[in-house]
């Protein structure tokens, strides 16, 4: 089966362009994804030792890494490690609501662009939605720190209204961190979706509504079901990006806000201890795959769906 694959994939994409396919996706996928993944689970077993004792008697595999995620350092009086493990908890939490979020604001969207003719109009809603992601997403951040400032646009529009009185801090609420994660990732969940309902035949919509199905009943029963594919393709890139998010939440979050990914980047960066750093990273990695997966088995999504 193997080879019968290969001479078809060749003999459509010709010899050159084959190799060719072939070598950059295996660098791809080999060099630059499986290889620092096996690096930094290999990490997360070892002891944070001077460069000296690398390779050493004491340079040996241990749990101690994992373990301090869930009790913390000895002694511990609480018995657990409270602090990481709430900030574990609740940067899923918010991750996933993110992903709602965005599947609620962009689904609309989609459907416009996939059921419309492709006029004038749609091209310009397309480029509008392009056009602020060619400004660098650090200076996309910091603009909307500004914008829900104590004198950004929207409390001073609030003021000028009449509406309130004294300035909502939305940075120490995290509407700002909600609003930003939202709108870093919201192309990633409008394009699969577009992609899946541009190919819905519409003459199914149009008989659904010739027998007198509502759009309620329109969207639940044809269109969502055909886009499912699309919508978990989407949902899967904005909850993973969002729980792997470092400079959205070190722009947008408030003073008690903390993301896990703020702790692992401490570890890595001013703690200077990547074992233990690694091992944090490897239980957002391992935690997001199993989340997702658990998903797309619970809407019965299979793997070979999401890459049609």
């Amino acid at each position: 089966m193997a080879n019968g694959f290969l001479k078809e994939f060749f003999k459509r994409n010709g010899a050159g362009m084959g190799w060719f396919l072939i070598i950059a996706v295996g660098f791809w996928v080999i060099v630059l994804i499986i290889l620092p993944q096996i690096s930094m689970l290999d990490f997360s077993f070892r002891h944070q030792l001077s460069p000296p004792e690398m390779g050493g008697p004491k340079d040996v595999y241990t749990l101690r890494n994992y373990e301090y995620l869930v009790f913390g350092a000895d002694g511990n009086p609480d018995g657990y490690n409270k602090t990481d493990l709430m900030v574990f908890g609740k940067t899923l939490l918010a991750a996933a609501f993110i992903t709602i979020l965005d599947l609620v604001l962009c689904y609309p969207i989609a459907y416009y662009l996939g059921q419309s003719k492709g006029g004038g109009m749609t091209r310009v809603f397309v480029l509008l939605l392009i056009i602020p992601y060619w400004i660098n997403e650090i200076l996309r951040a910091f603009a909307f720190r500004i914008i829900f400032g104590d004198s950004g646009v929207i409390n001073e529009f609030m003021m000028f209204m009449g509406l309130i009185d004294n300035p909502i801090d939305f940075v120490r609420q995290n509407v700002a961190l909600y609003a930003g994660l939202g709108y870093a990732y919201i192309l990633l969940m409008i394009f699969p979706i577009y992609n899946v309902i541009e190919s819905l035949d519409r003459n199914q919509i149009e008989a659904a509504r010739d027998m007198g199905a509502s759009w309620v009943k329109i969207h639940l029963r044809i269109v969502i079901p055909y886009a499912k594919p699309g919508i978990s393709s989407g949902c899967t890139m904005v909850f993973m990006l969002t729980a792997g998010a470092l400079a959205a939440p070190q722009i947008l979050g408030g003073p008690s806000s903390l993301w896990f990914t703020q702790i692992i980047y401490q570890w890595f960066n001013q703690g200077g201890n990547w074992p233990q750093g690694s091992a944090f990273a490897v239980v957002l990695l391992i935690t997001c795959i199993v989340i997702v997966l658990a998903v797309m088995r619970l809407f019965k999504v299979n793997m070979g769906d999401i890459g049609k």
